[in-house]
């Protein structure tokens, strides 16, 4: 497919949705009020408006190599500064997959080059987890690993000075942990939504039930 034919596609989807909604692009230019921050893996499978449904402007997007959320990423943390200070979204989604690519990279014994050094957050969540993950097949592991990287996403949520200030002025933000399954397109909450300030100890201990369970209990 050529530059062409996409500039065509959105022509056509463009006239379509006026054809639908006359104002719709009028409504949307004035304002953007998403309720939702989606961080996200930027696996070209992951489409965050199309999984959950939702319009342009209903959902806040920020997306990397397998979701990872670092305190020294001042891309991510300004994504979450301006949707959690300007926008005031109320949900903070880390949304991972299975199948992550990036994920089965950081599992291999192999060089990829600059990628590496992004890639060491997951091996130290691996080394992390050596106990769960070392008793597991392959195919189970590298489904578990991509869960156990959700959950240490979330919590680096939690503890940025963003959310941490929002949650101490009494702001409404919740942060959730979710994983796509690519071969079926179900979104699974993974049952570690945080809604108020607790340390990581505290944070580990309320997701233990689910670094726990078996990756072939999903």
């Amino acid at each position: 497919m050529k530059l062409d034919e996409l500039l065509e596609n959105n022509r056509h989807w463009s006239d379509a949705v006026k054809e639908r909604e006359p104002d719709f692009f009028t409504e949307l230019a004035k304002q953007q009020t998403p309720e939702f921050l989606w961080i996200g893996c930027s696996d070209s499978r992951v489409a965050a408006n199309t999984i959950v449904g939702l319009q342009p402007g209903e959902i806040f997007v920020h997306r990397n190599i397998a979701n990872i959320v670092t305190h020294t990423d001042m891309n991510c943390l300004s994504v979450i500064q301006f949707a959690v200070e300007v926008l005031n979204v109320r949900h903070i989604m880390v949304t991972g997959h299975y199948g992550c690519g990036g994920v089965q990279a950081a599992m291999e014994d192999t060089r990829h080059g600059l990628i590496d050094n992004w890639l060491r957050h997951i091996q130290d969540t691996a080394s992390f987890y050596e106990d769960i993950l070392s008793p597991l097949d392959q195919t189970a592991c590298f489904d578990k690993l991509c869960e156990l990287n959700v959950i240490e996403q979330v919590i680096n949520v939690c503890e940025t000075t963003t959310v941490q200030d929002a949650w101490a002025g009494g702001q409404d933000v919740t942060v959730h942990g979710l994983i796509y399954d690519i071969s079926d397109g179900v979104l699974h909450d993974l049952d570690i939504s945080v809604d108020r300030r607790r340390d990581k100890r505290e944070l580990r201990r309320r997701f233990s039930s689910v670094i726990k369970a078996s990756a072939e209990g999903r």
